[in-house]
This record gives structure tokens, sequence and C-alpha cells, in this order.
């Protein structure tokens, strides 16, 4: 579970950060409204964390800006003021709901995982479609028009990356960071390799050689996007 944690007190993202952690998400941070809102847009983020107060952009005005925008990631406000107001205000900006500080962890986890729980309820997480794919997050599968494919467990990280987002342009360094983002074992060029071994699993679109055309596209000087061709299957006569 990807997490992005918003807030200009930098003890407490320290303190958050560990404990999120350790219990198994991955979590990234900004100290002011701005920078929540363009990493909030990268849109690969399961859940936000929003302080109120926040330099530079309020977390309300943060809020409702994503929500105009069309962004639906489940937002839990964090603040100090616990005012029924101040309640109102944050979720009648778009967040889903509302923690006021200082809070204790167990409460912070249960509220988090109410909304992640919400959220695959509600999208029906057990597979993924995206033209002639389907990804199977329980068993693990990916089937590609009538073909069970292969996926290593990287390759299978990536292609839910792709399918997730599926038409939307990831840069490279989103996708490193998502997938191989807490491992120094490793630098960013393993992006390309497992695009071309992924890419090979996957075969070119219509059946052409062309490694450009296969559904997941290289957009130069960015990253990659994943854009399924219609299926292969023709209609029968």
């Amino acid at each position: 579970m990807r997490v992005l944690l918003v807030d200009d007190e930098v003890p407490l993202v320290r303190a958050l950060s560990q404990i999120l952690h350790q219990q198994q998400y991955d979590v990234d941070a900004a100290l002011d409204g701005l920078q929540g809102l363009d990493m909030a847009r990268a849109g690969i983020y399961d859940l936000l964390l929003v302080d109120v107060m926040l330099p530079g952009l309020p977390g309300t005005d943060l809020v409702r800006i994503l929500r105009e925008d069309g962004d639906t990631t489940s937002v839990l406000m964090l603040t100090a003021r616990g005012k029924e107001d101040d309640k109102v205000l944050g979720l009648d900006s778009g967040a889903d709901d509302y923690l006021v500080k200082p809070f204790g962890t167990a409460e912070l986890l249960a509220r988090m995982r109410a909304l992640t729980r919400r959220v695959g309820e509600l999208a029906g997480v057990r597979q993924l479609t995206a033209g002639d794919y389907t990804l199977d997050l329980v068993r693990r599968m990916l089937v590609h028009g009538a073909a069970a494919v292969p996926l290593t467990h990287k390759e299978f990280q990536l292609m839910e990356l792709f399918m997730r987002h599926r038409g939307q342009v990831l840069p490279r360094a989103v996708i490193f960071d998502r997938i191989w983002g807490y491992d120094t074992e490793v630098d960013s060029s393993v992006v390309d390799t497992y695009i071309h071994l992924l890419r090979k699993k996957l075969g070119p679109r219509e059946a052409k050689p062309a490694a450009a055309l296969s559904d997941i596209r290289t957009i130069h000087g960015v990253g990659y996007m994943f854009e399924p061709s219609a299926s292969r299957r023709k209609p029968s006569p």
C-alpha cells in the first residue's frame, strides 16, 4: 500500500514514516501543500494523509483541487483543530475522514485500514481489466486474450501499476520509486530492463515486429505508457 504523507511538522513526519514502514506501508512525504499536490497528482498513491494547516497551500485546498481534477484517492485529514466546524470544512473539501492531533498509532492505523478496505470493496480489486488483458490480483495471474502469461513477481507489480494507470504517462522515476524505491542494490536502469522483458512476454501490438508498437509505449525523454490495443480476436464471419 502506497501512502503520501503531507505535513510540515518534521518530527511527526519522521515518526509516522517509521511507524508506517514497520506496518509494511510504502511512505512518501511532502512538507508543504504545493509539493504535496504535485506528488499526489502522480496518481500512484492508495491513500493520502494530509494536514489542514500547510505552508504554500492549505490541506483543504489541496484536497479540493484533487477532487476537482477527478482524483478519487482516499484522504485522511490530520489536524490539531478539533472543533466541529473545522471537521466539516475538511470533509466538505473532499476528505474521506478526519483525525485530530494528537492521536494514537492504533487509531490512525484503524482509520487507514477502514479507508483502504472501503476503496477495495468499492473498486472490486480482485482483478483488473484493460483491453484484452485481465490481471487476477488474487491468483496473481495475467491473461492476455485467451492465453495465460507467466510473470515474475516484479513483472506482476509492473503490470499492475500499468493497468491501474492505463493511458497515463508514468515517468521512469515514478516507476522505479513505486516498484524498487526501497531496494538500495539497484538503480533506475532496471526499469528499462524489465520493460523489455515484459514487452517480450506480452508480444507486439497487432503481431507487428516493431517494439515501438508494443502496448507499452515509450514516451521519449519521460517514461512509459500502457495503452492496450483492441482485442486481437476478430469477430466470426
